[in-house]
């Protein structure tokens, strides 16, 4: 086994790092105190590359494959977590599944400005009362004519305020069941879609909200794959998305370490630096081995995935559950070493730790996580088929 980046790996890295500490991190506190969204930096993110590396150059992107992806999604949920969504925004939710299942026009339409992002995209999964039992949704396309007609709502979609494009998730026949779900790429600019703002706890400057669909015609082109395709675009879809998480995650808690560690080296208490109190000395020990534990599921899964092994479902929960759980561990013992300037605005500790949370919600729960690899294991339901 082969633990090392090769030279364009690190490279990557390096860009990224250096991109981030240059011009998300000193930012992103005001940004979040602001509710500003910064769509000018994902505009050069997308300049630079970053949201390409699983799509193919003959749509705009570099095929440097999964792990380059993660490394880029890492560091920059190091600057910012709220940033690191756009990754499966632009290009794992979206314009990787369109690589995946569309028609090649479609691939040339939809592709090169998602990963370019001069076009905004989301894709809609959840609804009112439909989070992680996901076939339980209500939102229909119809049939009609040589097109479908779209009625429903999506809530708790990232970016959907002001996005271009949406992946939806809808039934063409409920009466069927899950033969029936079909997905669709829809213009958020059409006459019946409708979008409202939903406040949250963290991830304050990456735009979340509500779509609402009525009687939105759509062509006959709007179909991605075949009528019925939905289940195994939309669970495929999330098999990626969520390796996009675990390396959020991995970069939010590396974020918290690296703020501790220099906390640790600057304050004094009681004659000496709290680094060498021993209390501190585990808070920081049990946080670095954890994150570097995360680290390397999420960097295996990714690996596999360059390999050809897509349906890696098992690795890649192991990496999501491992990263959300770590991530919230760190963001509070990051808390508990600052104390009250943990607590206040004048450090990142405090973003950090609300935007901890979101890892164990989204992309599928902890929970779910936790239900896919315990099956795996008692052999009830295998996760990788």
């Amino acid at each position: 086994m082969d633990f090392s980046l090769s030279e364009e790996l690190q490279a990557m890295k390096e860009l990224a790092r250096g991109f981030t500490e240059e011009n998300i991190a000193p930012f992103a506190d005001k940004w979040d105190a602001e509710h500003h969204f910064p769509r000018e930096v994902m505009e050069q993110m997308g300049e630079l590359g970053f949201f390409g590396c699983t799509i193919k150059e003959e749509y705009g992107g570099a095929d440097f494959g999964y792990l380059a992806q993660m490394l880029l999604c890492e560091e920059v949920a190091r600057g910012s977590s709220s940033l690191r969504v756009a990754f499966n925004t632009q290009c794992l939710g979206t314009a990787l599944s369109i690589q995946r299942h569309g028609t090649e026009e479609q691939k040339k339409k939809w592709i090169p400005d998602l990963i370019a992002a001069k076009s905004l995209g989301c894709f809609a999964i959840s609804e009112p009362n439909a989070g992680s039992d996901t076939m339980s949704m209500k939102t229909t396309a119809i049939p009609d004519g040589d097109g479908y007609i779209l009625n429903g709502s999506k809530t708790w979609i990232s970016l959907a305020p002001v996005a271009d494009m949406a992946l939806v998730y809808a039934y063409h026949d409920k009466e069927i069941g899950s033969k029936g779900l079909s997905a669709f790429l829809v213009d958020m600019h059409s006459d019946g879609v409708s979008t409202g703002d939903l406040e949250k706890l963290g991830t304050l400057h990456f735009p979340t909200g509500e779509i609402f669909f009525e009687d939105v015609r759509l062509p006959g082109d709007a179909l991605l794959g075949k009528l019925g395709d939905g289940v195994k675009i939309l669970f495929s879809s999330l098999n990626q998305t969520r390796i996009s998480c675990a390396a959020g995650g991995v970069g939010l808690a590396q974020a918290c370490l690296d703020t501790a560690v220099k906390y640790c080296n600057e304050r004094e208490q009681f004659g000496q630096l709290v680094g060498k109190f021993q209390m501190n000395q585990e808070l920081i020990a049990k946080m670095a081995a954890e994150i570097e534990g995360a680290r390397w599921l999420t960097y295996r899964a990714a690996w596999q995935k360059d390999q050809g092994t897509l349906g890696n479902v098992l690795e890649t929960c192991y990496a999501k559950y491992s990263a959300a759980e770590t991530v919230v561990r760190a963001a509070h013992s990051a808390m508990k070493i600052l104390g009250s300037y943990g607590y206040s605005t004048e450090y990142p500790v405090a973003r950090f730790y609300r935007d901890a949370a979101v890892y164990q919600i989204v992309e599928g729960t902890v929970n779910i996580q936790k239900m896919i690899i315990a099956q795996d294991q008692l052999g009830y339901r295998k996760a990788n088929r």
